[in-house]
C-alpha cells in the first residue's frame, strides 16, 4: 500500500465487513452504503447528494445507470454510473423496499437517497465518519476509510484486466496519471504476468 493511502480491502475483509454490517441496526442501508462504495467507486460526498430519483425510475425499479453531476464531482465533470453489478442492485433493492414500506417519511424523488438516524440527508462528512465506524465495528484498521471503497473499485479492476483507460473514466479522473495511484501491485497479479511472458 502506498504510505498515506487508504487501505485497499482483500475479498475476505470486504465479506466480513458486509456480514457484519447487513447484521447491525440500519444494516440494509449502510450495506447499500458500502456496495455503492466498493463496487461502483463512488467518493463519499458523492453517496451523499445521490437522490431517490437518481436511481429509482417512477414505477419503482431500480435503474440502469444515473448520473453523476459536475456539482457534485470533484473535478466538476458529469459521470456516468452503471448500477449493472447484481450485487449492487440486489442491497439497493432492499434498502429502498424496506425504507418504502417502513418509513414514516413518504419517499420523495428529491429527497436524500441515504438518511441518517435524525432523517435527514446524510452531508459528506457524516456519512465519512458513519462509514469509519462501520469499519471500526467490523474490526478493520484505522487505515481502513471512507475512501478505501474507490480505491479497492479501481485495483479490482485493474487486477481483473480492465484496461487503464476504461478506469479512469469509470472512475471520473480528468487524467490517467489520476488514475494510476489508485491501483495497487498485486503480487499474485505480477506473478501470472511473468510466467505469461515468452
Amino acid at each position: 500500500m502506498i504510505e498515506g493511502k487508504a487501505r485497499v480491502l482483500t475479498d475476505a475483509e470486504f465479506n466480513r465487513l458486509i456480514r457484519i454490517t447487513a447484521a447491525e441496526r440500519h444494516g440494509l442501508r449502510n450495506t447499500a452504503i458500502l456496495m455503492m462504495s466498493f463496487g461502483l467507486g463512488l467518493r463519499v460526498a458523492e453517496l451523499a447528494a445521490l437522490t431517490i430519483n437518481d436511481v429509482m425510475n417512477d414505477d419503482g425499479s431500480i435503474k440502469d445507470h444515473f448520473q453523476i453531476m459536475r456539482v457534485n464531482s470533484k473535478n466538476k465533470r458529469n459521470r456516468e454510473v452503471f448500477l449493472s453489478n447484481s450485487k449492487v442492485r440486489k442491497s439497493l433493492k432492499a434498502y429502498l423496499d424496506d425504507r418504502r414500506h417502513n418509513s414514516d417519511v413518504v419517499m420523495v424523488a428529491g429527497s436524500s437517497l441515504f438518511r441518517s438516524q435524525k432523517g435527514s440527508g446524510f452531508t459528506g462528512h457524516s456519512l465519512q465518519m458513519a462509514m469509519k465506524a462501520m469499519f471500526r465495528r467490523a474490526g478493520l484498521p484505522e487505515t481502513v476509510s471512507s475512501h478505501s471503497g474507490r480505491r479497492s473499485f479501481a485495483t479490482k479492476l485493474i487486477n481483473s484486466g480492465v484496461d487503464i483507460k476504461t478506469v479512469q473514466t469509470m472512475m471520473g479522473h480528468a487524467n490517467i496519471s489520476q488514475t494510476a495511484v489508485y491501483c495497487q501491485s498485486n503480487p499474485d497479479t505480477m506473478k501470472a504476468v511473468a510466467a505469461r511472458i515468452l
